[in-house]
């Protein structure tokens, strides 16, 4: 055998890709990515097997180094529901957490068991993208589903399952369901028997908690042999797909996150939990066990693509485009819920341009393409600080969207400090790769990231006083949603 390696998976709404570390030095030695089926909001869905299928041939594409392979964890896609049978088989096609179908439900619980109670007892007001909706819409709409359903799983679950065969999660990815607490590591079988109503006792159904440095098992002989590594292959708990994220930064209390990918996300790490009853800030726990309070937009990249179309450029060419007017942005803003929103919780929403004249530019167009997706962000940002989280220390920009030049300037810009963007983009694969490092006995979390010198990249100072465009950012969406 070779030099020890880990792999960290990182199966997402688009791919899933795999990278291969050296288990003593964190060097990347190999990756690979496999497509996803593409989705559509507000109905959001994918077969878990299509997941299973982009795994395997990413593995593939590894090559001999899978000899090498000593553990692996796997982070997935929050929220998704995936309901099996007793053998683990899907009933169903899984409910993305994009898939917006669940408003309704989620409305009805929020009135039924009540915002503060949700806050107090999950640290989060749960929203149409939350588990616990999604497995009130296939209650009430495919009864027949529910009641054959043995096992209730997210997307990362669903992976290690196949994996290991064990029906387990992590406090991270557990921590978006709404029925779990973060603060007492504990399913809430109560509030989710008052939240769902239909005395099916689902809390039975769910997957043993693992703690963060606590293995799911070694690979089944069916899953080693299809993948081609080792029967002894340790597997990790695995998380959600943020919280890999912080992991695979480094982040410090008080660091912050922004991610622009298909969807946006702004979250910090924290010492203590948070309990937001407005519902805009989700009170997760974290893959290391604190705390990762987090607010998610449904609109990042994909806005910005779409007005590129528009434009008859690419994303490089609007970036470039958005650059010659950040001296002079003009009027015009976009709020951008093209897929509907979920923060702010608007899930039939459309996208707006305001302030249009007869002297705006293509480039300014294309400046507030990125500036509005930006300010969603910031003001999630602004919601994190105002429910206690600290947020004062270094802001990383993270996600596909970081490699724009608009997307980084204008952040800069717009929050008018200094951002890190990190020299490696897969931080979701690299932050699970952690897990299996720490698994596989190289020591704690902070000494593993630390050694691999996580977080480090380029720094991106402000050019531009962009105050101005923030605050009208602020009023123009406020005006938007009382239209």
């Amino acid at each position: 055998m070779g030099r020890p390696l880990i792999v960290g998976v990182d199966s997402s709404t688009q791919s899933t890709k795999v990278e291969a570390r050296a288990l003593d030095s964190g060097d990347v030695v190999a990756a690979a990515s496999s497509r996803h089926p593409s989705t559509t909001p507000p109905l959001s869905e994918q077969d878990p097997n299509a997941w299973w299928a982009a795994l395997v041939d990413a593995f593939g594409q590894l090559g001999e180094i899978r000899a090498d392979v000593v553990a692996m964890a796997v982070a997935g896609q929050q929220h998704g529901l995936v309901l099996t049978d007793e053998d683990g088989t899907p009933l169903r096609p899984a409910k993305l957490w994009n898939d917006t179908t669940s408003a309704p439900q989620a409305d009805a619980m929020a009135t039924t068991v009540g915002a503060t109670r949700w806050a107090a007892e999950t640290g989060s007001v749960p929203l149409a993208a939350f588990t616990v909706a999604k497995l009130a819409w296939v209650i009430e709409h495919e009864p027949d589903v529910a009641a054959r359903a043995a096992m209730v799983m997210l997307p990362h679950d669903w992976l290690t399952w196949k994996l290991t065969g064990r029906h387990v999660t992590d406090r991270g990815d557990a921590s978006g369901t709404g029925w779990f607490s973060p603060v007492d590591d504990a399913y809430l079988p109560d509030l989710l028997d008052d939240a769902i109503g239909d005395g099916a006792r689902w809390a039975e159904r769910l997957p043993q908690v693992l703690a963060p440095t606590q293995p799911a098992g070694e690979l089944t002989p069916a899953a080693a042999n299809t993948l081609g590594l080792s029967p002894e292959v340790t597997v990790g708990a695995g998380t959600g797909d943020n919280m890999a994220a912080a992991v695979g930064l480094g982040l410090a209390p008080g660091d912050v996150a922004i991610s622009l990918g298909t969807s946006g996300t702004v979250f910090a790490v924290s010492d203590a939990p948070t309990a937001d009853p407005s519902g805009a800030v989700a009170g997760f726990a974290s893959a290391t066990g604190n705390y990762l309070p987090l607010v998610c937009t449904l609109n990042a990249t994909k806005v910005t693509d779409t007005v590129a179309a528009w434009l008859g450029t690419d994303a490089a060419g609007l970036a470039d485009a958005a650059l010659e007017a950040a001296a002079d942005p003009g009027s015009v803003t976009l709020v951008p819920y093209f897929d509907g929103e979920r923060t702010p919780n608007l899930p039939d929403a459309t996208g707006t341009f305001a302030g249009l004249t007869n002297s705006t530019t293509r480039a300014q167009l294309a400046l507030a393409a990125h500036d509005g997706v930006l300010c969603g962000l910031l003001d999630g940002l602004d919601a994190l600080r105002a429910a206690g989280a600290r947020v004062g220390g270094t802001i990383r920009l993270i996600g596909g969207g970081a490699r724009s030049r608009a997307y980084r300037q204008r952040c800069a810009d717009l929050t008018g400090a200094p951002i890190i963007v990190p020299d490696t983009d897969e931080t979701v694969a690299t932050g699970v790769a952690v897990q299996a490092a720490v698994i596989a006995g190289a020591d704690d979390f902070a000494a593993v990231t630390d050694r691999w010198q996580l977080g480090h990249g380029l720094a991106v100072d402000p050019r531009h006083d962009a105050a101005p465009v923030r605050a009208r950012y602020g009023v123009t969406s406020g005006a938007w949603q009382r239209l």
